[in-house]
């Protein structure tokens, strides 16, 4: 039908009284149920809207607040100052200095303009390509640099790159560098000890971070501090036994005396013989706290206390003085040595020289293997173990230092007569140098020993009697003589002072076998002799040359470090003896 036709037929049907709704134009031609349905459809997703939107606004609204808060509203951490390390007279070891940490939201970064970019390189120390990696990323945040100095901070900031920003840290700095950095250790990025004093004292110094909250728009920039929710807490700080004049004098020494003999490495640690107290500990080769960029594991390693080696003659002293004590010898108790070997089993030990027939304190002085196994051999094995175990040796220490070994006393009940008789002259038993230190104070003191502490001691802590003090006062008689003229130490005499120790010359173990060409020298003593107020142990790994002996490599630094340290601490001389004296038979080397 045409459209006139239709119009017409309107028309008609109008002038002959038919209802409008009537006209078959508009005659429905679709089944009723289907606008039911669809009805039906309509109410239900109505009905579906009100439901989840009563849901939302009230079953959930706490949830959808948090949400909304986590797209504006920030925690911010507040970091605590970490407590300085100071040693005993209050000088700065360790401090914390405030520094930036740079970061980016990279997807607001990418259309900054890239004179902007190459200036932000410049000022971060990295080239073009790898600030345009970090960039890269496809996380939300990413740090660019951290412990920016606060200048470079500043001119970063004022450079307004939109997506660059960046929040308070804190660097660890350290004044006397790798002077100290044995003893007091360093922190890592985010403020955490690594060694050292840094990390046995990490939970007293790190403190207790605060937070603070508040509102950042979408750039990350703070438009609303809502408030403090906790207040940082700085940690405390901690003061060392260290002693800085004497820890500088000992490093210095110990450094001349490697590169004088072209060694492998040394060592060196001073005692308070009436505290117990750590003044010095130093370690070459060493490294700078402050840029650990180029950080070895020659240089990180602290030997004092985690390297243990055969001491050799320096174990002598003990020995002799349990068989002092349970007076089986005196002093003047003679022993032939014969010609300079004796045969055990089917091993045989020497001597460096023939001493034939000598007394007890001329196999100390003389440092005579045979005549400290003759004196060895008059207690038992059980004796000898429990001597050693007494002053500390194979026993786990407690000074709170980390990484310090307890090197290693094998058990008497396997021990065979040729171990029992190197192990009185200081070979098959393995110790550190600070062990070694800490036995001596035994002879130092009235025959008790103490506890170490790399920390300040307000109050002499209590001893534990090992030997009685009749034979700590004959010991150091014995001592003082190995550094006069005929001991194996004259190298370690000080001017105006008298002093005692012993040397130590061990051979490496290497390979199953004891090295003819590799040795550590050490030398322990004590000073002054009158009122012993230092213990100073010195050990001199893998001397090159034709010196190797510890009178010879460990005993001039002993005497060095003492003459510098007794005057440094005042200590009123007690000796007439103005000059070394050295007889020309100590020049071919001394054990």
């Amino acid at each position: 039908m045409s459209r006139a036709s239709k119009q017409t037929t309107s028309r008609v049907a109008a002038s002959r009284g038919v209802p409008f709704a009537k006209n078959p134009v508009l005659a429905v031609s679709l089944p009723v149920w289907r606008s039911r349905v669809v009805l039906f459809v309509l109410f239900f997703a109505f009905a579906a809207l009100a439901g989840r939107a009563m849901w939302l606004q009230g079953m959930s609204t706490q949830f959808l607040q948090k949400q909304g808060e986590a797209r504006y509203a920030r925690t911010l951490i507040l970091p605590a100052t970490r407590g300085k390390i100071t040693d005993r007279d209050g000088q700065v070891l360790a401090s914390s200095v405030p520094v930036k940490g740079i970061w980016a939201n990279p997807d607001d970064v990418q259309n900054a303009p890239a004179d902007k970019l190459k200036q932000l390189a410049a000022l971060l120390e990295m080239s073009n390509a790898e600030l345009q990696k970090k960039l890269d990323s496809d996380r939300s945040f990413v740090y660019l640099k951290r412990q920016v100095e606060m200048d470079v901070a500043d001119k970063i900031a004022k450079l307004n790159i939109t997506g660059i920003g960046s929040e308070k840290e804190y660097k660890r700095f350290y004044p006397q560098g790798e002077v100290t950095t044995h003893v007091v250790g360093f922190t890592n990025l985010e403020d955490v000890g690594q060694e050292s004093m840094e990390l046995a004292q990490q939970k007293n110094l790190v403190g207790t971070p605060g937070t603070r909250r508040v509102i950042r728009d979408r750039l990350g920039h703070i438009v609303e501090d809502i408030g403090s929710v906790r207040e940082p807490h700085d940690g405390k700080d901690l003061t060392l036994s260290i002693d800085s004049k004497i820890q500088y004098i000992a490093f210095t020494q110990v450094k001349e005396a490697v590169e004088k003999f072209n060694a492998k490495a040394g060592a060196a640690v001073v005692l308070d013989v009436h505290t117990g107290e750590v003044l010095a500990l130093t370690n070459y080769p060493t490294y700078n706290p402050n840029d650990r960029s180029k950080l070895t594991g020659e240089q990180l390693r602290n030997r004092v206390m985690t390297d243990t080696f055969e001491p050799g003659s320096s174990m002598k002293p003990f020995p002799v003085a349990m068989a002092l004590e349970a007076k089986k010898i005196t002093p003047h108790t003679m022993f032939d040595t014969g010609n300079g070997s004796m045969v055990i089993a089917d091993r045989v030990i020497h001597d460096t020289h023939a001493n034939h027939v000598i007394d007890v304190q001329t196999v100390i002085q003389k440092s005579s293997n045979i005549g400290t196994t003759k004196i060895a051999m008059l207690m038992t094995p059980q004796d000898l173990w429990e001597m050693f175990t007494k002053v500390g040796f194979g026993q786990q220490p407690k000074w709170g230092f980390p990484g310090a070994v307890a090197g290693r006393v094998r058990p008497y009940k396997s021990w065979r007569p040729i171990e029992h008789a190197n192990m009185s002259f200081g070979q098959g038993i393995s110790v550190s140098l600070i062990q070694l230190a800490r036995a001596y104070l035994v002879l130092a003191r009235n025959g008790d020993i103490i506890p170490l502490s790399f920390q300040k001691v307000h109050e002499a802590p209590h001893g534990t009697q090992v030997i009685s003090p009749k034979t700590a006062a004959e010991m150091r008689e014995m001592l003082e003589m190995v550094t006069l003229p005929g001991g194996s130490a004259v190298k370690a005499q000080v001017p105006g002072y008298r002093v005692g120790g012993k040397t130590g010359t061990a051979q490496k173990f290497i390979g199953g076998r004891y090295s003819h060409t590799k040795y550590i020298g050490n030398f322990v003593g004590m000073a002054p002799m009158s009122d012993p107020r230092f213990i100073i142990a010195v050990m001199i790994d893998e001397p090159s040359g034709p010196l190797k002996y510890g009178g010879d490599v460990a005993g001039p630094v002993f005497s060095a470090l003492a003459a510098q340290a007794l005057r440094a601490k005042n200590v009123a001389p007690d000796s007439d003896l103005t000059h070394i004296i050295i007889p020309e038979s100590a020049a071919q080397g001394n054990m």
